[in-house]
């Protein structure tokens, strides 16, 4: 029988869903601020977007975790979900909501510049090399989320913020590492755009990243008898 919903459920998908509504909201917006301050140099304004994103982040999922988790991506949900940790009933509820946000997210960036607020990204980014840098991306985030939780669940919003600052710059791709926010920045004509075609490309890249980080830890958990710890 499906679930009905219920204040907590609503709370929970409230909760993924402002939290990628802010994070796209900041990938975008600093974006756009970033390039308009920039001057035309392409690492000054990657930097500035660096910067808002992981202390975002940071912010996001430390206000958020109590509430739904603070997974703000369909990949971790995904990788959650494959280690039991979050039920398969709630899968596709927090998906809808992560890229709802998104969506959202995107526009309320663009309200906020005053630019045009429907729009479809020119910016091509597919490659091998990407295409690559996104499997590493959010094996990498997917490995920091389930590392800490071996360790110590309240750091989970410092080391994403952390892991994610730094692979903007060591991924030729700049980290996108998230489902729901690729799909969203398709929609933004700006500096951090993704045009649509190259989104299903990123979108499986990101999927296989989390399914092989799921896997590994999986495999570690068994190997060292080890629990991850969950509130």
């Amino acid at each position: 029988m499906q679930e009905r919903l219920t204040p907590t459920a609503a709370v929970k998908l409230a909760g993924e869903f402002l939290g990628t509504l802010f994070l796209v909201a900041t990938v975008v917006g600093s974006g756009i601020m970033a390039a308009k301050l920039a001057g035309g140099n392409e690492a000054v304004a990657l930097l500035g977007n660096t910067l808002a994103t992981g202390v975002m982040l940071t912010v996001l999922i430390t206000v958020i975790r109590s509430l739904s988790g603070a997974h703000l991506n369909p990949a971790v949900s995904v990788a959650l979900c494959m280690r039991g940790e979050l039920r398969f009933g709630w899968l596709m509820p927090y998906v809808v909501a992560q890229i709802v946000g998104g969506i959202f997210g995107t526009w309320l960036a663009h309200l906020m510049f005053d630019v045009t607020v429907f729009q479809t990204s020119t910016n091509l980014r597919l490659s091998l090399g990407t295409f690559v840098a996104e499997i590493v991306a959010t094996f990498g985030l997917v490995a920091a989320i389930l590392g800490t939780l071996r360790i110590n669940p309240n750091w989970i919003g410092p080391m994403v913020g952390l892991y994610v600052s730094g692979a903007y710059w060591f991924t030729s791709s700049t980290s996108f590492a998230n489902p729901a926010v690729t799909l969203a920045r398709s929609m933004s004509d700006s500096f951090t755009g993704i045009a649509p075609v190259d989104v299903l490309p990123f979108i499986g890249a990101q999927l296989i990243g989390a399914i092989i980080a799921a896997a590994c830890f999986g495999l570690l958990d068994r190997s060292s008898h080890v629990k991850p710890q969950v509130d």
